[in-house]
Parts: C-alpha cells; structure tokens; sequence
C-alpha cells in the first residue's frame, strides 16, 4: 500500500525488526522505536539501504508510563498522520519487579505501555483513511486467568504466568478498542487486530537468570525465525482487506484460536477499567 507511516516498538530486535526490514520500501516512512540508541542507529541504515521512503528513529524504555508519553510526543512531533501503529514492545522475566512508577514490569511494558501509546497516538491514526492498530499477542494466552484485582501479580508471581496474562490483555483490549472505534464515527474506519507470531528465535527471554534463559534457549532450536514470525504482522499493516476485519486475532494471516477468556467481552470491559485506574494513578 502506497504512502504508508507506520511505528513500529521493539523495533531493534525479533519480529519487530524483521518487520522493519519487510517494509522497508519507498512507499513507507517508517518510524522505530527501541531502548538502545546503537542498534536504531543501525537498523536506520539498514532500512535506508534497502529503500525506505523515510526513517525515524526514537530511542525510549516502554517499560515506564513516562517514556511512552515521551516517545508519544516525539511521534506527534514527526507525523501528522499515522497508518499505522505496531504496538509490538514485550519481554518475559523470570522474578517480579516494579519499575520505578510502581508497576510490575511485564504488566507495564505488554500491556500498559499498548493501551498508552494508543491512546495518546489515536487521534493521528484516526488521520489516515485506512488508519490500523496491530498488538503483538500471543497463543501463550490460552493458559492464562485474569484476576482484575492482581493484575500487578503481587500474590502469585511466575514468568510465564505473568507472560501469558499480559498477552490475553493484549487480546481482551484489542476487542475493547475495536468495539469503541466502530462506535464512534469519529474513529470508525480504524481497525484494531492482534496476532500470534508463533515461538521465535530471537533475544526473547535472554534478560533473565541462567537456568531461565537456558530452558527457553532450548525451545529456540526448534522456533520459527523472526521473519516468519513478523510476517502476520507486516500483512495486518499493509494488505489491503486486512483492516477490514478488526476485533479480530491472527495467527499466519488466518483467524487464530481463542481461549474462552479471550472471548469474554465482559472481562474485557473489566480489564479496560481497571487499566484506566492504573493508568490514572501513575499519571498523579
């Protein structure tokens, strides 16, 4: 698709940068957002070799509720319009911590950091005549249990566990926000979808302890590689009909299988309330 701005967070490494390189064309401008300022130098080269329209790159740590506000701003800055954002950011750890705003990390960067940056960038995406949100979920989310007032895991905490709440979040609120954009006709044309990019041989999981990291290092030699993991993505960005089909769940550009939790329309609802409280909270 022609004339296409498109964000894209956790764009230095995995599926994210696979994907940058994807749509790496002259059509695109595409804007990377990453914590390490080497690496999106880098990548910016790389996409500029390969013929991207536009690139700009935005250094920021998704993990706190000030550092998507800051990036937010920087995005306003540079692009009136967007077509489309990658809510894309997402890590596992294997202890639970809080960052310094309170909250616990996986939680703030897979969930709260989406829900944020859409928020203050939706007016930009509501610009574009076929504007588009893409979440990065995952089928991890089949196993996972909401509790609306443990949503920090302060009671129980695991890795995985924690993982895969934060990923029917991702879902329950791609369902929320396309039920709300269809409402208002305002932000009707917008579509809001989310995908599984299957297990993936990237750098996910290495920021963990050593046992941690080696067991999922395990899983690595039988994963899929970065490019097919980013191909679902690069697909809800550009193909023209995909936007079409919002509220939905993908995984290889065909509808995904839910879990029952993901489906419960209610439970969405639930979590869009609380996440407004978390969120109201921080900002105080």
């Amino acid at each position: 698709m022609a004339d296409r701005t498109i964000l894209i967070t956790g764009g230095t490494s995995g599926i994210g940068r696979a994907a940058a390189l994807a749509l790496a064309v002259p059509a695109h401008r595409l804007l990377v957002a990453g914590r390490n300022p080497v690496l999106l130098e880098g990548l910016a080269r790389e996409l500029r070799s390969r013929g991207a329209g536009g690139v700009v790159t935005f250094a920021a740590d998704l993990m706190l509720m000030s550092g998507v506000r800051a990036l937010a701003a920087q995005v306003r800055a540079a692009a009136p319009r967007l077509d489309v954002l990658a809510n894309n950011a997402g890590a596992i750890f294997d202890t639970r911590q809080l960052t310094a705003e309170g909250f616990e990390r996986t939680l703030a960067l897979n969930h709260l950091a989406y829900v944020l940056l859409t928020q203050l960038l939706l007016d930009r995406v509501a610009s574009s005549p076929d504007g588009r949100i893409v979440n990065t979920a995952s089928a991890a989310h089949r196993r996972a249990r909401l509790d609306l007032d443990d949503l920090q895991s302060g009671r129980h905490y695991r890795g995985w566990r924690a993982y895969g709440n934060s990923k029917l979040m991702n879902i329950l609120f791609t369902r929320a926000l396309a039920r709300r954009l269809t409402a208002d006709p305002a932000t009707a044309h917008v579509s809001a979808a989310a995908f599984h990019p299957g297990f993936v041989a990237s750098r996910f999981g290495d920021a963990n302890r050593l046992l941690f990291k080696a067991a999922i290092g395990v899983g690595k030699w039988f994963a899929r590689t970065e490019e097919q993991g980013a191909d679902t993505l690069v697909w809800l960005a550009t193909a023209p009909g995909a936007g079409e089909r919002s509220g939905g769940y993908f995984h290889e550009r065909r509808p995904g299988r839910l879990s029952r939790a993901a489906r419960e329309d209610r439970g969405g609802e639930g979590l869009w309330e609380e996440t407004e409280r978390l969120l109201a909270r921080g900002s105080s």
